[in-house]
């Protein structure tokens, strides 16, 4: 499985479409996902504070687009990127993802205890 971080609005608004379509599909070319243990590293740096957001529970085996596992920031790993809109299908899941107090985050039970299998 792969994960998406994205805000509850906007997967609310994609709902009614066949595909998600996140800003940096058009700004970027691609959509950010992590791997379930890669997942905390980003939400902290890029997300910390912020509630209303959502994980989506990606089965990358019903992606439609490309999904190619790069390491465009100098990290050393390389993070799973949809070089292309996500069709609605592919999300098995959709776990709410709110920050702790101090604005932190912890893997929500299912993906802590390895559940992948969400479907």
């Amino acid at each position: 499985m792969i994960v998406h971080i994205t805000r509850r609005v906007e997967w609310a608004t994609a709902v009614s479409a066949p595909t998600f379509r996140p800003a940096s599909l058009d700004t970027e070319g691609f959509i950010h996902c992590s791997t379930p243990a890669q997942l905390l590293g980003p939400a902290n740096a890029l997300f910390r504070g912020q509630a209303g957001l959502v994980l989506l529970c990606i089965a990358p085996e019903k992606v439609r687009a490309p999904i190619v596992y790069e390491d465009c920031y100098g990290t050393g790993q390389p993070f799973p990127h949809v070089y292309g809109p996500l069709n609605r299908d592919a999300v098995v899941a959709v776990l709410d993802f709110p920050p702790r107090a101090d604005g932190s985050f912890d893997l929500p039970p299912d993906l802590a205890e390895g559940d992948t299998d969400l479907s």
